[in-house]
């Protein structure tokens, strides 16, 4: 890559909106930078399907963003990172693609060294103990747990983002954990639906708790890479958005406004085929 691919998009991908969280993080550290935003709502969730499926899904619906000339790849949903992350690397090199599960496991061992994490997140990224494997790779002395939470996905997407709903559904999950799991020096938020619960999260667990949403360190990381490889592009360039969908264009509008923290409509939505 040279110094010509600067003007060129970054691309974010996710299984639905929950990535928006993340796009919201990279449009504030990088104002400047063009970024073309790929939601694969057609076969949403992610998260409660086989390792082969999201593989297939997450690599047919970043080919199409290679199709759109980006520079790098941002895989901004944890499941994917979990699962698919060295098969996106092989299809879309030499193109540099970042994750969200490292950079989570930094700020978390980062924040709190040496101590107990609780890792919130879909059904795949649990199974595969993909936030297990990089903190203790980090961090040997760390413990870890992880806890599957897919109906808090339901309650973002709702704008159900506090409250006793949401507080009771949390605490009646917690219940699975041995006492103490419940108790831990932090709480990674490893779905990125999740920062939208953020004061649900602050409500149930103690003050001296680190809440860990892995959207800013990604942002960080991407900033410093893109630096790295020489392909930032100018400070005082204008930086624009595409927003993609595979479907449901109104719904994407509707749920991506609380994501994005802005109104949306459908106009604002590219349907495309994969």
């Amino acid at each position: 890559m040279n110094a010509a691919d600067a003007t060129r998009s970054i691309g974010v991908f996710d299984s639905g909106v929950g990535g928006l969280t993340v796009l919201k993080a990279l449009q504030a550290e990088m104002p400047h930078e063009r970024l073309v935003y790929l939601g694969d709502t057609a076969r949403l969730p992610y998260g409660t399907k086989s390792p082969a499926s999201i593989a297939r899904y997450a690599c047919q619906a970043t080919a199409l963003l290679q199709q759109r000339d980006i520079k790098m790849l941002v895989v901004a949903c944890n499941t994917a990172s979990a699962v698919a992350l060295d098969a996106l690397r092989e299809q879309m090199q030499p193109l540099p693609v970042i994750g969200v599960v490292v950079p989570g496991a930094t700020a978390a061992v980062t924040a709190k060294p040496g101590g107990r994490h609780l890792v919130l997140a879909t059904e795949a990224t649990v199974r595969l103990g993909a936030y297990r494997a990089a903190i203790h790779s980090l961090d040997p002395q760390a413990a870890v747990d992880e806890l599957a939470c897919e109906l808090l996905v339901s309650l973002a997407e709702e704008g159900w983002n506090d409250g006793a709903i949401g507080e009771a559904i949390v605490q009646r999950y917690l219940e699975e954990l041995p006492d103490a799991a419940r108790r831990p020096d932090s709480v990674i938020l490893g779905c990125t639906h999740f920062p939208l619960l953020r004061d649900t999260f602050r409500a149930v667990f103690d003050d001296g708790v680190a809440i860990v949403d892995s959207a800013n360190t990604t942002a960080r990381a991407a900033r410093e890479l893109l630096a790295e490889l020489g392909i930032a592009r100018d400070d005082d360039a204008d930086g624009d958005l595409t927003l993609l969908a595979t479907d449901g264009a109104t719904r994407f509008a509707r749920v991506g406004g609380q994501f994005l923290g802005r109104d949306l409509t459908w106009k604002d939505i590219e349907v495309v085929d994969l």
